[in-house]
């Protein structure tokens, strides 16, 4: 079973920057896309950037401008820039490789705090 392990959270001041990776711990193939998601306290887990094999990328609203996905294929890691951080990114990042129809793997998350 593979492992996905994310590393870069922790606690910054408002308008700060922080980047989170995400690398598994055993072989996996044919990724087609990789997502970072997030979830705050009481409230649903909610998807904040995908991007696919080809390079196609997509972002919630919330981050546009200020997060940036992007992967490295020879390593399996992709990666999650935000910038211009705010309060209300407040939240445990997760990371999520897929290919359809074959594997849906999650990492077990990494605290983001940012303070005002």
């Amino acid at each position: 079973q593979v492992q996905l392990v994310e590393s870069g959270g922790g606690l910054v001041q408002a308008g700060g920057s922080l980047r989170l990776s995400c690398a598994p711990s055993g072989s996996i193939f044919s990724i087609n896309a990789m997502y970072w998601y997030r979830q705050a306290p009481g409230k649903q887990r909610d998807m904040v950037a995908s991007i696919t094999s080809s390079g196609r990328t997509n972002y919630a609203d919330s981050v546009k401008g200020r997060f940036t996905i992007s992967r490295d294929n020879a390593k399996n890691t992709v990666y999650l820039q935000m910038n211009s951080l705010k309060p209300e990114d407040t939240a445990v990042y997760y990371c999520n490789y897929r290919r359809w129809g074959t594997y849906d793997y999650w990492g077990q998350g990494t605290q983001v705090t940012v303070s005002s």
